[in-house]
């Protein structure tokens, strides 16, 4: 039968479930356009079928080759809500009412697949569930390919592999208990106390040409302490946690019910598209930021001497031998260097992976745009606010990381007794009408370069996830108010060591980010947040 150009096969109405149904219309060449003889151009192939669905004008985001060679395969893999609209216009031949006929054929035919599936299940055929063994479902490209794909219904006694640094890195945050992650940071940054302690540096001080005891103590210093115990495993929680519930319970009420092998393995496509980036990540963090710092603003000094860089507890061996010697020293430094360098890739990596998180939900709400049906529009609305709170905590958190780095390094080229009184001294100095501005005393600070990017990225992805979600239509009045405490404390941040003063904006920021941790929706219920807006991505 020809319809619109095209060859057209009318739904059979048979019973038969997807994969029965889809097999014969692919060697049909259903909705495939007729050759010049007149006659059908051939069955269907998987890279011709992607490419008809990827052309369809309303379909923004395309289909994933994978995905479509799945349909093709002797499994037991459905096909989403989504994908079911852009097969029924393929074999609808673009008509109206035909394309109709056909989603509602290829519903059924799913729910026929899916009540297979669980009636295997109950009869305990749990191998059903997986991919026949005789059947060739994985190539070797496909793995090479597609090497991080995540399938929660896998048998107990089959692992899934993981390979590569996306997926090894994105595993570090998705598998095992929650709080592993962030345990794990906490407890080294525990034994770099214990261990300053047994080497007497964990509070230790030194006196100035101008007679000032100058505080220098690992234990004093809030860039190791508050922000490796406090503030990353807070950031790291929390990544973890929205980690968890986009993949466990969000993303599978945007994709087609009962089809979680396919959901798992598009958002494994998504880690790994990002896999240049987080090599990129790695490097920078262990090369740059930890084994190029350490032998620059620790190493070299130690065994040199002198250097324009503050003195501080990795360099302490060089004024006071008497309580740590230069080897000594050396390894400690080496140690905590890179227990830093390591943590800041988790930091970054937590980063691209908030990232990742809403250019997926984007990419769904792209694709569920044209449906227009409201209950999806609330559960999108619903799923929006939850990411963007959590993406919010997220950014607060990183912009402190960095006041933590910035505030060290400025306190180390001051002239207070210890970080304390030089907040507090700033903080009387407006009152007073005294100028006691840094002047640097000639010092390089690196951190004050790394404190900035670990800044701007927290606050880029905050940016993105903002603009990408739509979060000032959906929520004008809360993202106002996360976009405030933010910019407060980017202001605070910039203005550390540069005006009089500084520290009582700083410390109004950090209150007001403090809150936002504990109610980042600032006290606005859920109900009115969502109200009846009906946007969608």
């Amino acid at each position: 039968m020809l319809k619109n150009g095209k060859f057209f096969v009318p739904p059979p109405k048979d019973g038969s479930d997807f994969k029965e149904l889809f097999k014969q219309l692919a060697a049909a060449g259903a909705g495939r356009p007729l050759g010049n003889d007149g006659f059908p151009a051939g069955p269907w192939t998987p890279e011709l079928l992607s490419e008809a669905i990827s052309q369809i004008d309303s379909n923004r985001t395309g289909v994933d080759l994978r995905t479509v060679q799945l349909w093709f395969q002797e499994n037991e893999k459905g096909i989403s809500t989504a994908n079911i609209r852009w097969l029924a216009r393929i074999f609808g031949c673009d008509d109206p009412v035909a394309t109709a006929e056909w989603q509602m054929e290829l519903s059924a035919a799913q729910s026929r697949l899916a009540a297979k599936r669980r009636d295997l299940k109950k009869a305990g055929s749990s191998a059903a569930l997986v991919v026949p063994d005789t059947a060739p479902t994985t190539s070797v490209d496909d793995e090479t390919k597609f090497p991080a794909v995540l399938t929660s219904n896998a048998s107990a006694n089959r692992p899934v592999h993981r390979f590569g640094l996306a997926g090894r890195s994105e595993a570090l945050f998705s598998r095992g208990f929650p709080l592993n992650l962030p345990a794990s940071v906490f407890a080294g940054a525990t034994a770099l106390g214990f261990l300053s302690y047994i080497m007497g540096i964990h509070n230790a001080t030194y006196a100035q040409a101008g007679g000032l005891v100058k505080q220098v103590g690992f234990l004093w210093a809030p860039n190791w302490t508050l922000l490796f115990m406090v503030f990353l495993p807070l950031f790291l929680t929390f990544v973890t946690e929205l980690l968890a519930f986009w993949k466990n319970e969000a993303r599978l009420k945007l994709v087609a019910p009962a089809d979680r092998p396919e959901s798992d393995h598009a958002w494994a496509c998504h880690v790994e598209a990002s896999s240049y980036t987080y090599w990129s990540v790695f490097l920078i963090c262990v090369l740059v930021a930890g084994v190029f710092q350490w032998v620059g603003v620790c190493l070299i000094p130690l065994i040199k001497g002198g250097g324009n860089y503050a003195v501080d507890w990795g360099k302490l061996a060089i004024i006071r031998p008497e309580v740590i010697s230069v080897w000594e020293e050396i390894v400690f430094t080496g140690i905590a260097y890179l227990y830093m360098c390591l943590c800041f890739y988790l930091f970054f990596v937590g980063l691209i992976l908030l990232y990742t998180v809403v250019y997926d939900l984007w990419k769904l709400g792209e694709a569920l745009k044209n449906e227009q049906k409201v209950e999806d529009q609330q559960e999108i609305n619903e799923i929006c606010l939850r990411v963007i709170r959590e993406t919010f905590r997220c950014t607060v958190l990183g912009v402190l990381i960095a006041i933590c780095m910035k505030a060290q390094s400025s306190y180390l080229t001051s002239t207070s007794e210890n970080i304390v009184a030089w907040l507090i001294s700033d903080m009387s100095s407006v009152f007073r009408g005294l100028n006691r501005v840094n002047d640097g005393s000639g010092y390089r600070m690196p951190t004050h370069y790394s404190s900035l990017l670990v800044a701007v990225s927290a606050c880029v992805v905050f940016l993105f996830a903002s603009l990408r979600l739509g979060v000032g239509s959906r929520f004008p009045t809360l993202f106002w108010k996360m976009s405030a405490v933010v910019g407060l404390i980017v202001a605070g941040y910039l203005l550390i060591g540069a005006i009089v003063g500084f520290s009582i904006l700083l410390g109004v920021g950090i209150l007001f980010a403090i809150y936002g941790l504990f109610d980042p929706g600032f006290g606005r219920a859920r109900a009115t947040e969502l109200g009846n807006n009906q946007h969608v991505l």
